[in-house]
């Protein structure tokens, strides 16, 4: 369910139910002013393109395996996100965990220039 219509009980990403769920922009705010974004998505879909997912997927996976760049450009739907190997391991890993279970904290997981 993209779109910031209803929130959904479950995340969209693990399909779990019970832990909070936080809005994932699909296409990330700190690039909705950029020029590629506005030649490429109109202002609607930008503002919409909303996913529902767990702190667990949202914070701790998300985030950590992709840059905002490649948020916007390349895995900016649903699908694209499930697409992605790490994502998709982590996702088969905690499906089946309790929604009180916090994943451990590690090392980020993207590689960052000049480090």
């Amino acid at each position: 369910m993209t779109g910031a219509a209803r929130q959904p009980r479950r995340c969209e990403l693990c399909g779990r139910t019970g832990p909070a769920l936080t809005r994932h922009h699909l296409i990330p705010r700190t690039r909705h002013g950029n020029r590629w974004n506005r030649r490429n998505f109109d202002r609607e879909d930008v503002q919409g393109r909303i996913a529902w997912l767990c702190r667990s997927c949202h914070d701790h996976h998300v985030h950590n395996t992709l840059s905002e760049k490649e948020l916007e450009r390349e895995f900016n739907t649903l699908d694209r996100l499930r697409q992605v190997p790490a994502i998709a391991r982590f996702v088969a890993w905690i499906a089946d965990k309790p929604a009180s279970f916090r994943p451990p904290t590690g090392r980020r997981t993207r590689r960052r220039r000049g480090r």
